[in-house]
Order: structure tokens, then C-alpha cells, then sequence
């Protein structure tokens, strides 16, 4: 399989470019002119790695560098919580998205055999829902990160109307021993003063980061299209999903952090991590595919054995 991957140097792309490899695949990375190679660029068993420049502030990106792709795989976008939502940094939340997508779903269409567009996404599509249980045909939510994410998934167009197959691939929390939204997380768990968020009962989805590369594997190859869920097949409420964290760790997670101290701390950020979000991937279970986490247990103990964690007890 040869797959084209933007966004190839963050936490997913990370992970997905070295699976691939391990598979003996080809993968593309697009990057940005003057980018030097990464050291897994000279390839796994059977495939490699090519590098392709483009920049999407100018609308630089040849066609040829997707032609014969069987896949693009778009994970580009600044980090949702990396900095305080703020106007411009908003702005540069929704740039970053729909730029970067529109120029590939743009050269996509170009192609006389386009590839497959598996575009990130994230269940924050549905906002804020409490207890309702959200599938793919559930509607939008009316907050910014809804209406981010809309902006996001209808930047594909170009791509669809041409006639590509363009996946939405909605994630939820992804799990891994370090980056991502655990990035911060995980470390006050292991000393001891991590606890639930807000009244720890708003629903958390997630997905472990090697369901994640795999869910990625299955959509290129099912034939789905538009909106798929990628969370495992049981959602969590944040105490639930603290806890199982921590009594992997064989830490305490009793100390709450509660919203006012998140909203200081975060701003408006801090609505994203209390907003409850109970997405089952109906998709995903529909078309056979199978998780290696399936429970909060099962993924916090991936966590810390691939974390290399030796836990006090």
C-alpha cells in the first residue's frame, strides 16, 4: 500500500507512519520546503519513506506527489489545546484545518484515479450532550468546536465531488502514554494529586493510539465514506477513566480539580475537557473492525507498560 501523510510528525501521524513501515509499506510524507529528513525516512522492510514538499499558506502542492497514492491520510492541525483560546489563536485553530484540507481535497480532484481521503476529525462535532448516546447519524452540536469541525469535514468537498471516497474520521480521546490530551494528565497521576475533572461525570470517549493507527488501516481499505466514529466501543465517564489511569499507576485519584481552577487555568478550553460527549463507534463495529482495547482497564494498562512506568505500590 503506498499512503500520502500530512500531519506525519504529530502524536497519530508518528504512529501510523511507523506501523505502515513496519507492514512494508510506502509512505509520503508531506512536509513543509526546507524540512529535514527524519531518521525513519530510509524505510522499513519493503517500503520507505519519500518526502514531498508543499505549503498550504500558498497553495503549493504538485499532483503528481499524490498520483498513484491509495490513500491520503490528512492529520494536520494546530493543537486543540495547546495554547488558550483566544481570538487569533482560534483563528489559527480553524486555519490550520481547513487550509491545510482544502488544498489537498483541491489536488485530489485533479486526479484522474483520486485515492482515498481519510480526513481527522473529532466527536467534538457533536458538542456538549450529557447522557445521549451519539452514533455518526447523530446531529451537530452549536458550539466552536462544533462548527470548527464542521468548517473542517466540508473542506473535503472538492475531493467528494470529484468522485473520491472521504472518510470524517471523528476521534475521541486518544490514548497513549505520552502527548496528546494525556500529555498533561498522566504526569500528575503519577504523583498522586490527578483526579476527575470538573464533577468527573461528563462522558469521556476514547481510543488507544494502536486502535487509533489501526482504525485508520481499516477505513482505507472498508468501504465507508463520510462520518466514522473512532472510539472504542465503550465510552467513559472522566472519574471512570481517571481511575482506571491511576490504579495502573497504583496511585490515588481522589483529588478533583474542580471547574473554576480548569476555567483559570485553561479558559475556554476548559469547557472542552467537562463537555460530556457518549459516541459509540457504530461504524467501525458495523464493518468488523476489532479493538485490542476495549475497556478503560484494558487501555490503562497499555498505557503504562508502553510508557516503560515502573509504579510505586
Amino acid at each position: 500500500m503506498d499512503v500520502v501523510v500530512a500531519g506525519s510528525h504529530g502524536l497519530i501521524g508518528t504512529a501510523l507512519v511507523a506501523d505502515l513501515l513496519a507492514r512494508g509499506d510506502s509512505v509520503r510524507r508531506l512536509v513543509r520546503r526546507g524540512a529535514k529528513p527524519s531518521a525513519d525516512d530510509a524505510g522499513g522492510a519493503g517500503g520507505g519513506v519519500r518526502q514531498v514538499p508543499w505549503d498550504p499558506r500558498t497553495g503549493e502542492l504538485d499532483p503528481a506527489a499524490l498520483e498513484g497514492a491509495d490513500a491520503v491520510v490528512n492529520l494536520a492541525g494546530a493543537g486543540i489545546g495547546d495554547h488558550r483560546w483566544t481570538p487569533a489563536y482560534k483563528q489559527t485553530l480553524l486555519g490550520s484545518r481547513t487550509t491545510t484540507t482544502s488544498l489537498l481535497a483541491r489536488t485530489i480532484a485533479r486526479l484522474d484515479t483520486p485515492p482515498v481521503l481519510v480526513n481527522a476529525s473529532a466527536i467534538g462535532a457533536y458538542g456538549n450532550r450529557g447522557d445521549e448516546v451519539l452514533t455518526e447519524a447523530s446531529e451537530r452540536g452549536d458550539d466552536f468546536l462544533a462548527g470548527l469541525v464542521k468548517a473542517w469535514e466540508g473542506a473535503t468537498a472538492p475531493a467528494a465531488e470529484a468522485g473520491a471516497r472521504v472518510v470524517w474520521l471523528r476521534n475521541g480521546l486518544v490514548l497513549a502514554p505520552s502527548g496528546g490530551a494525556l500529555g498533561k494528565l498522566l504526569p500528575l497521576i503519577r504523583l498522586g494529586v490527578g483526579g476527575p475533572l470538573g464533577n468527573g461525570n461528563q462522558w469521556w470517549s476514547w481510543i488507544s493510539l494502536p486502535d487509533e493507527v489501526a482504525a485508520i488501516r481499516h477505513v482505507i481499505g472498508a468501504d465507508v465514506r463520510g462520518p466514522v466514529n473512532s472510539v472504542a466501543p465503550e465510552p467513559a465517564t472522566n472519574r471512570a477513566l481517571t481511575r482506571a489511569l491511576a490504579q495502573a499507576l497504583h496511585r490515588p485519584a481522589a483529588v478533583s480539580v474542580p471547574r473554576f481552577a480548569l476555567q483559570i487555568a485553561l479558559g475556554q478550553f476548559a469547557g472542552d475537557l467537562v463537555a460530556s460527549q457518549r459516541v459509540v463507534p457504530g461504524v467501525l463495529s458495523r464493518t468488523g473492525f476489532t479493538w485490542t482495547h476495549v475497556t478503560p482497564q484494558d487501555a490503562a494498562r497499555w498505557v503504562v507498560e508502553a510508557g516503560g512506568v515502573s509504579a510505586p505500590r
